[in-house]
């Protein structure tokens, strides 16, 4: 009889075709998780003047899909515990998918906001269990670089709504930026063949066959024998999952990483939302101002990656605080006049180190929770986040109205990164035990 350490044998594991699998479709599901949420900056401008919008209307207006996301992040990540990730992942496609395709026919911003919420709640809820899958699968030594890469299809997605806002607006107007969301609910068969299921729930079922499978794919040195008893770290204690969270000494990390995400979404927001706006309004074409939401996100995916690569190799909380102290500065900038070659610099790093930062904090709250409790870690620490998210716009649709210089808007966005930083340091991570999957004194996971 053989002890098996499933972790073990997967932070160990050489990167293989298994992995490219679960790295490939993760991250084609939050390109279009990006580009659906990015997509209302983009139309933003137009929407503001066919339909007459005031900018405290069109902040609140975008905060619908916010709000969406905060609750779907809370629930989907918790239900994923009961019925898995990958049942969860496709109800969240359909829904960020689906109703974002119906944005394209609304014709008015009560429908436009239904619909942006009911999105939301699937945009929201898509991110802390790809995040969780993609985690538990990648091996130990280039983990925050898999899931940094992953994670930066999100700016993939929001450079590929700019992009084709620059394309398709002129011609053929806002609705035709939404009819490309349709494209996930047409890859959905093919998302729930190829993506695999949560190991740890699989244990967690008796499903333990379809974990020997799943360990030879990601291990294909590993042959099951009779007898084999499973072995898997942290253990679920009695009580609910969200409990969790604030037992074994994190409930001041846990804090410390809601305030983080809370500030870190804060600017991703502000910045998604108005930058068009108020690039346009400091003289510059729609087309260039869309030009500056491009360069943010094209940033951000080398902000997300090469992050994610100095944190396989550095302590990744210390990245955070970094990036996070450049975000500040960077964002401070952005409100003076400066030559273009500069300004589309200090934009890109800006994109780096709010929107890259955000994406390298999932992958810091994925390896601080243990397995049983990490969707729901992730999924809250995203939702209470979400409420910055939804300040973000908000603040932004304010500044906008009472008219400030350009600079104090700006500077209001770049103060939640010197919190960030401050919140960071507090984070404390924790190692994991292991016991035997059939111990008495606790669930099998």
């Amino acid at each position: 009889m053989r002890n098996i350490d499933s972790n073990q044998l997967i932070d160990g594991a050489r990167f293989n075709a298994f992995h490219w699998r679960v790295l490939f479709w993760c991250a084609l599901i939050i390109i279009f998780d990006g580009y659906d949420l990015v997509i209302y900056g983009v139309v933003l401008p137009v929407l503001m003047q066919e339909w007459g919008l005031s900018p405290l209307q069109a902040g609140a207006l975008g905060s619908y899909a916010l709000f969406g996301m905060m609750f779907g992040a809370v629930f989907f990540g918790s239900l994923s515990e009961r019925i898995g990730c990958k049942k969860v992942i496709a109800i969240c496609v359909v829904l960020f998918s689906g109703f974002t395709l119906l944005n394209g026919f609304t014709t008015t911003p009560t429908q436009f906001g239904i619909c942006r919420f009911i999105a939301g709640l699937g945009i929201g809820g898509v991110m802390p269990n790809v995040v969780a899958l993609m985690n538990e699968y990648a091996p130990k030594k280039i983990r925050s670089t898999l899931v940094a890469i992953m994670l930066s299809g999100y700016s993939v997605g929001g450079t590929l709504s700019a992009g084709l806002g620059i394309v398709l607006l002129p011609s053929f107007g806002w609705q035709a930026v939404f009819y490309v969301a349709a494209i996930p609910l047409l890859l959905l068969p093919l998302i729930l063949k190829f993506l695999p299921e949560s190991l740890g729930f699989l244990l967690r079922q008796g499903r333990e066959d379809e974990a020997r499978q799943v360990l030879q794919w990601v291990e294909p040195g590993f042959v099951a024998q009779p007898g084999d008893q499973f072995i898997k770290a942290n253990l679920k204690s009695a009580g609910a999952p969200v409990v969790q969270l604030f037992r074994e000494g994190r409930a001041l990390s846990t804090l410390m990483l809601w305030v983080v995400f809370f500030c870190c979404l804060l600017m991703v927001y502000a910045l998604n939302s108005w930058l068009p706006k108020l690039m346009a309004s400091a003289g510059y074409s729609l087309g260039s101002s869309l030009m500056f939401l491009l360069v943010l996100n094209l940033g951000a995916i080398f902000g997300a990656v090469g992050g994610g690569w100095i944190g396989d190799r550095l302590q990744l909380q210390k990245v955070l605080v970094a990036f996070f102290i450049v975000a500040a500065v960077s964002i401070s900038l952005l409100g003076f006049k400066s030559p273009h070659g500069l300004l589309y610099a200090l934009i890109a790093i800006a994109g780096a180190t709010t929107i890259g930062t955000q994406i390298l904090a999932f992958a810091c709250v994925a390896q601080f929770y243990p397995v049983t409790i990490r969707s729901t870690g992730i999924g809250w620490a995203s939702g209470i986040g979400r409420s910055g998210a939804i300040v973000g716009p908000l603040l932004g649709g304010a500044l906008v109205s009472i008219e400030l210089p350009l600079h104090y808007n700006f500077m209001a966005f770049a103060i939640p990164g010197a919190v960030a930083a401050l919140a960071m340091c507090f984070v404390y991570q924790r190692p994991a035990k292991a016991l035997p999957v059939n111990q008495a004194s606790a669930p099998s996971v």
